[in-house]
């Protein structure tokens, strides 16, 4: 009987984790729903970004990566925010908020810039810790893309082509 029970275990083990890989694989990655708070006071739900395609990005004033490419940022924003593109700039926990707010009006920032003072937007995204971090995701809240380190826009350029021609 316990050789028989033995067994049967294994087959229903590997196909329950076959199963889980394959739910795991089809189910895309929402975006978590969060509000940010821009550093104007303005509110911003994921729910109201439905419809958009939107890339969330996590920078700081000391990040050598994040002042590099944020030029570009703004380039990309200006060239695609009419055709229903969206940034969202968290400023990370540790980053002194009067040194966001310097850094968003001296560059002149056109996208919406908050400062992450209670690490709650870094924890609904995982927990980022390393800067930059940048997520996007399509319009209808799919997470399309995770990067970790300076992005390449070249190919963030073609994925932004392709999802809001959608």
């Amino acid at each position: 009987m316990m050789l028989i029970v033995k067994k049967l275990l294994i087959p229903i083990a590997i196909l329950a984790l076959l199963i889980f890989l394959g739910l795991s694989l089809t189910n895309k990655s929402q975006a978590p729903d969060i509000t940010f708070t821009t550093i104007e006071g303005k509110k911003i739900s994921m729910a109201d970004l439905k419809g958009k395609v939107v890339l969330i990005n996590f920078w700081a004033t000391d990040c050598p990566g994040c002042i590099k490419e944020m030029p570009d940022l703004i380039n990309t924003y200006n060239t695609y925010k009419s055709k229903g593109f969206e940034i969202i700039s968290v400023a990370m926990p540790y980053d002194p908020p009067a040194q966001v707010l310097n850094y968003t009006r001296q560059k002149s920032l056109p996208f919406p810039v908050m400062h992450d003072g209670f690490s709650e937007v870094t924890q609904a995204f995982g927990g980022v810790n390393l800067t930059p971090t940048a997520f996007v995701f399509d319009k209808k809240g799919n997470r399309l893309q995770r990067t970790i380190g300076e992005l390449d826009f070249a190919k963030l350029h073609q994925l932004l082509n392709i999802e809001l021609a959608k």
